[in-house]
């Protein structure tokens, strides 16, 4: 009995993320793009020209997520058995690593541009910015829901709502340049932008990086999942135990389940449903492979080096 594995999956209602929301967002973006490059030569705006980059990079990134949400649907096989479901994490990295690499960009321009400050058209500035609040303000709607509850969409959703919040800032330094002649503030709204993504790609970094990397969740504390499944009548020790995201959705344990006792298998199934309950109420763990062993001669600690 010690070589037998045995699997439980508790399935729970999982949210719908619509795909075509993403469609209009990339739509939408590469409108706005277009009209950013165009009135940024024309008005002669740096802040306004980084919006625009900005924004096609995030049409590239949403187009990264759709892809990665299309490929995140398909089916597992016997050469990929858990489908392409971690496609999302893989986008969520990637485009919190480019919101990074683009606010680098945005400060360099806008520094060497503060020490040669230019004569700029602010009012076609002031337009394009609001036309920018409009567009990125109902991508982000479309998205709000979806970002609640995947990693990739909330990278997609964070693109636009640093977008939305770009615009913001080049309106303000439109109206400031307009009524006061103050045309440094073009540089200084382009480095407080560059700033906020580096800010918002970190964090999202981060988070993208421990679930690739197989982290156990910073909301898991291994020695409480211990403890409660010790509470399990039959059950003498939990060890060798590893806890991580295969998405956003599923949050799987793995581990050695030593019984108090030399039950049979069919004994075991039931014990196995009690720890299954405890590890989802308490934990929230959906996806659970136990091997069940009595008296094995394996390290019994917690954390195992494999």
């Amino acid at each position: 009995m010690e070589h037998n594995h045995s699997h439980g999956h508790i399935h729970i209602h999982k949210h719908e993320v619509k795909g075509k929301n993403l469609v209009f967002s990339i739509l939408l973006n590469l409108l706005i793009t277009l009209a950013q490059v165009v009135g940024g030569i024309i008005s002669g705006s740096l802040s306004l020209i980084s919006d625009a980059l900005h924004n096609f990079s995030d049409v590239i990134s949403l187009v990264f997520s759709l892809v990665a949400h299309k490929l995140s649907r398909r089916k597992a096989s016997v050469n990929q058995t858990f489908g392409y479901k971690r496609a999302g994490l893989i986008a969520a990295f990637v485009n919190a690593l480019t919101l990074v690499v683009v606010a680098l960009f945005l400060i360099y321009g806008a520094v060497e541009r503060f020490f040669n400050p230019q004569t700029i058209e602010s009012g076609l500035v002031i337009w394009l910015a609001l036309l920018g609040i409009a567009v990125n303000g109902f991508s982000v709607l479309l998205l709000k829901k979806d970002a609640d509850h995947n990693i990739n969409m909330k990278s997609a959703y964070l693109h636009l709502l640093t977008d939305m919040m770009a615009s913001v800032a080049v309106l303000i330094g439109g109206l400031l340049m307009k009524f006061f002649g103050w045309f440094w503030v073009d540089s200084v709204m382009t480095i407080g932008i560059a700033i906020y993504l580096i800010v918002v790609g970190i964090d999202l970094l981060k988070t993208s990086t421990k679930m690739l990397m197989l982290f156990t969740p910073d909301f898991i504390d291994i020695k409480e999942i211990v403890r409660e499944v010790h509470k399990v009548k039959g059950v003498n020790k939990l060890h060798h135990i590893h806890v991580w995201h295969l998405n956003d959705e599923e949050l799987h344990l793995e581990a050695h389940l030593d019984c108090s006792e030399d039950i049979k298998m069919s004994e075991f199934n039931s014990l196995l449903h009690q720890v299954e309950i405890v590890l989802f109420e308490k934990f929230h763990i959906n996806h659970i492979n136990i091997q069940p062993e009595f008296k094995k001669e394996d390290p019994k600690d917690f954390i195992v080096q494999d």
